[in-house]
């Protein structure tokens, strides 16, 4: 698979990274890219008949807390120590004209 990497690829590959590589570099990338893509065919020579698809490595648990809300409605005493309010909501300066 790696003598199907050209050097358009490559130059095409640098553009969408944004990279200006020069000529040593196109060449060191094109080799990265051919074991990349050798290692890949090498993968692909897998049995995996019988292999469940998983989508993680791990298991998965949810770290999350249940979503319980403990302190209530409290508005009132907490549009108590704002300077103004309106509307059940804090009234502050206008900022654009």
């Amino acid at each position: 698979m790696a003598n199907k990497i050209s050097d358009q690829t490559i130059e095409y590959a640098g553009i969408l990274a944004k990279l200006e590589l020069s000529p040593e570099e196109k060449e060191e990338a094109k080799k990265d890219m051919g074991r990349m893509l050798d290692y890949i065919d090498k993968l692909n020579e897998l049995d995996t008949q019988g292999v469940e698809p998983m989508s993680h490595v791990f298991p998965l648990n949810n770290v999350f807390r249940e979503d319980i809300v403990t302190n209530g409605d409290e508005r009132e005493r907490i549009l108590s120590n704002a300077p103004r309010h309106k509307d059940g909501a804090f009234k502050v300066p206008k900022t654009v004209e």
